[in-house]
């Protein structure tokens, strides 16, 4: 509890001259992100307490239970754990393995079910992504019928933002890698643009993965899915002609990659530990005025979950999740009771979701989307996911604001805040697919996420970076950390502003007509 209790010391010297949206958004993170919910990992005790509190406190904001199960939403998972002691990988070269260490050299990922045991030919296809729209198919010409795929993650430059992150998603890439006869996939992460550094990431590698019952909604990844070292990549080319520094050099400068067979299998031993949990989604309603309107909905989002315990680092092994996500989730509250305070009564109804499962895959919010559990038409997902208040908000980056003209109520909104609007100055790290706004998207609903932005090459970037860097799925994520509580303020009244503005305009939102996710419109 010491943690916890010198971020409320910290609170308190800094509450004097914060506004009260800020205390109370603070309040809600210091609860979340306390010891005692043990870092709210999907389908735990910890996250149940979570949602508990999130249910009151829509219930002491005035909204609505929609469900039958009240706040809640259930959520079923399977759950997988690799056992490691009885796993292995390998490469085969005629006929001799070299073991490759798991934890080290590569990970078997164990999200979707995958083979007891596996040999299979290796094949390098570069990014090992296909994009109709620009005629860019790093499969074309290979014959990859029964075989493993090396790919390094990542897309030629020419490719935008959206495509690229889009076909990048693991659903859209395994569609055409089934289709070619792949039987599964080894990911080489492009250190450039990973945000966790291998030595962090490989210490959850252990931890259950989860999957939704509900197989519907489920998408595969074949029968082996591993993701190697790039510090330990040029292995897995020995003999090709190529090396891993050569494609990691075009890479970076943004080229299409060459593709190529390797002369080596893969062998795979995969052993499981199995079993069920069910996690919460936390939906409460705040019905609209306009009896024409009040069944179209304006859906506000944050996921609720994080990544639990884990691995110590340096003598910490609680994930508290401070701002990522119990930031959004305070702010999910703060907006519900600032609009219940005012008593502002808007012409939409708004649907306030806290889901669960967004670190497991953006699954909560997967299913919330499918069966959500208001009678009507959702037309808007406003969602929030470590929108990181480290310095005042003078730029608002809005993931997906060029793509429909809720681009356009926001700039209305940002305009008299004298807040400037910034294009992703990063559309390698994929981020508006990487969080719960993507789940809307595919359901043909537009949708944004934000985060407060930096000029590229400035002080706040570097904050920012480092913050990534040092405390991104960290147990230094925690209340221990320097905040801008005006910027956290500033952030839910100008979010407020923006949920008003589109649950009150004439129209409801539209995609553009050249965004290229119009086509999931319904």
């Amino acid at each position: 509890m010491k943690r916890a209790l010198l971020g409320s010391l910290i609170s308190l010297l800094l509450f004097a001259e914060v506004p009260p949206g800020a205390q109370r958004w603070w309040a809600h993170v210091q609860f979340l992100a306390d010891d005692r919910l043990q870092g709210r990992d999907t389908g735990s005790e910890g996250h149940r307490l979570a949602a508990e509190y999130v249910a009151a406190q829509f219930q002491k904001a005035g909204l609505k239970a929609a469900g039958t199960a009240g706040y809640v939403q259930p959520v079923k998972f399977h759950t997988r754990r690799i056992l490691e002691e009885r796993s292995s990988l390998a490469l085969v070269r005629n006929g001799k393995a070299e073991p490759l260490t798991l934890g080290d050299d590569a990970n078997i990922g164990v999200r979707s079910e995958p083979a007891a045991s596996l040999e299979a030919p290796l094949v390098f296809a570069g990014y090992g992504f296909v994009v109709p729209e620009m005629k860019h198919n790093d499969l074309a010409g290979l014959d990859l019928k029964g075989k493993v795929v090396v790919y390094l993650t990542g897309s030629p430059s020419n490719i935008p933002g959206p495509l690229r992150a889009h076909y990048q998603s693991a659903g859209e890439r395994w569609k055409f890698l089934k289709a070619a006869g792949v039987v599964g996939t080894v990911a080489i992460q492009n250190p450039k643009n990973t945000d966790v550094p291998w030595a962090r990431s490989t210490l959850s590698r252990t931890k259950p993965a989860m999957s939704l019952v509900d197989a519907e909604l489920e998408e595969g990844s074949g029968r082996l899915s591993v993701t190697a070292n790039a510090d330990h990549a040029e292995k897995w080319f020995t003999g090709s002609g190529h090396t891993f520094k050569e494609l990691l050099a075009l890479a970076d400068q943004g080229k299409t990659l060459p593709t190529f067979p390797l002369p080596a299998s893969i062998r795979a031993q995969t052993s499981l530990e199995r079993g069920e949990v069910v996690s919460q989604n936390v939906v409460g309603v705040r019905a609209g005025s306009d009896p024409k309107l009040k069944d179209e909905y304006v859906v506000i989002s944050a996921h609720l979950d994080h990544v639990g315990v884990g691995t110590p680092i340096n003598g910490d092994g609680i994930y508290n999740g401070a701002m990522d996500n119990a930031s959004g989730v305070a702010a999910l509250m703060e907006i519900a009771a600032a609009l219940h305070d005012a008593g502002t009564q808007t012409k939409r109804s708004l649907v306030f979701v806290a889901v669960t499962g967004e670190e497991k895959g953006l699954t909560g919010s997967r299913y919330f989307a499918a069966h959500p559990t208001v009678k009507g038409t959702i037309v808007a997902d406003l969602n929030m996911d470590m929108f990181l208040p480290l310095y005042p908000l003078k730029m608002l980056l809005a993931l997906g604001a060029e793509e429909s003209d809720l681009g356009d109520r926001l700039r209305e909104t940002l305009r008299p805040r004298g807040i400037e609007l910034q294009p992703d100055p990063e559309p390698q790290r994929n981020r508006f697919i990487r969080s719960d706004q993507y789940s809307f998207i595919r359901q043909g609903i537009p949708s944004m996420a934000f985060k407060v932005g930096y000029p590229a090459d400035s002080k706040e970037a570097e904050i920012s970076r480092q913050w990534t860097k040092e405390r991104y799925h960290a147990p230094s994520d925690d209340l221990n950390q320097p905040l801008d509580l005006q910027a956290a303020a500033d952030f839910c009244s100008m979010l407020r502003a923006l949920v008003i503005n589109v649950a009150d305009h004439p129209e409801r939102p539209r995609w553009k007509a050249d965004s290229f996710f119009r086509r999931f419109a319904k």
